[in-house]
């Protein structure tokens, strides 16, 4: 199966760190719009410290590849509110 993280930045599919923090980032961006940013934010920490301890290669990947989806989603969505055009998708 194919992954995601192909479609981030190396710097980001490769380390977890980064990813967290890019994803705590779009967390909070998308909550003070929303005016909830604890909550959203709390989301992405509880996900990561669920899985902090995960040592399955397989069952990892399947994880960076879920946060890489909700980054590559969230950046669509906002190039389609920014240009008002609809971002095409493979199916």
């Amino acid at each position: 199966m194919p992954t995601l993280q192909g479609s981030l930045p190396p710097e980001l599919a490769n380390n977890v760190v980064r990813l967290y923090r890019e994803c705590l980032r779009r967390a909070s961006f998308i909550g003070k719009q929303q005016h909830n940013t604890e909550l959203v934010v709390g989301m992405v920490r509880q996900q990561f410290k669920k899985h902090m301890n995960e040592t399955d290669p397989e069952k990892i990947r399947k994880l960076k590849d879920d946060a890489a989806r909700g980054l590559i989603n969230h950046m669509l969505f906002e190039s389609e509110k920014l240009t008002g055009r609809k971002v095409s998708q493979r199916s």
